[in-house]
């Protein structure tokens, strides 16, 4: 069985954080538990996206532009000390690799760089998908011909990643819902692990992991695939194991 333990965390790590996609619904999780374990917050997002982080506007600084803009992430990560950034797949501009590209170059050597992705994502090829996400893979990639989403540049980004020498983790998330925090997310190291069956996390728990991340040292150029602790298939898991 490959790992799947809730993270424990580390010392060491500095307290100044840039959260790169800070005004979306993940980002936003992002910033309140950043927040709450008393991390200096810079965020990041497009202009017309500001007005969404106005609730924290007097604690945390933000700066506009588009998250590929390699001089406004210059800017955001300068002298700081961990990095998460959202890859999106928008539009056919090169958006999630030109992201992971400018935090790779432009973050401080030996800086915390976490990442978030979607299980489609792999690292060895030894992922087992369903075909449901299959499907919704296909379907994905039909919407590149519409100009509005390149799956094919998350892989670009996520392949820049994987080549590099930094202190990386790329989280993979399930299917995504709201509601209360479960708790950590348990993870596995590749997609078709019985303990992620479920394929569902609470959007507020993979914040969490992502955040937590940043503190545990085992996750240091790791790809882990994350489902919602609370979940039929993670419980299972947690009886076999006692």
């Amino acid at each position: 069985m490959e790992p799947s333990n809730p993270i424990v965390p580390q010392s060491g790590v500095g307290k100044r954080m840039c959260i790169v996609g800070a005004s979306g619904k993940l980002g936003r999780y992002m910033v309140r538990h950043a927040l709450d374990r008393g991390y200096e917050v810079v965020g990041v997002c497009r202009e017309k996206s500001v007005p969404k982080l106005a609730d924290y506007a007097d604690r945390i600084t933000v700066i506009g532009g588009d998250t590929n803009d390699r001089e406004v992430i210059a800017k955001a990560v300068e002298g700081c000390d961990a990095v998460l950034a959202v890859l999106v797949p928008w539009g056919v501009h090169d958006y999630s690799s030109g992201t992971a590209r400018a935090v790779l170059d432009y973050a401080k050597p030996g800086a915390r760089l976490v990442f978030s992705c979607g299980w489609h994502i792999t690292r060895d090829g030894k992922d087992v998908y369903s075909w449901k996400i299959k499907a919704a893979l296909v379907v994905a990639k039909l919407f590149r011909y519409l100009r509005l989403v390149d799956v094919d540049d998350q892989y670009r980004a996520t392949d820049l990643i994987f080549s590099s020498d930094t202190r990386w983790t790329v989280v993979r998330g399930s299917d995504l819902e709201e509601g209360p925090s479960e708790g950590l997310p348990v993870w596995a190291r590749h997609v078709g692990d019985p303990v992620l069956e479920s394929n569902m996390t609470r959007r507020t728990d993979f914040a969490l992991f992502m955040v937590e991340a940043v503190t545990d040292d085992s996750l240091v150029q790791e790809a882990p695939a994350i489902v919602g602790r609370r979940t039929p298939s993670a419980l299972a898991h947690t009886k076999e194991s006692a």
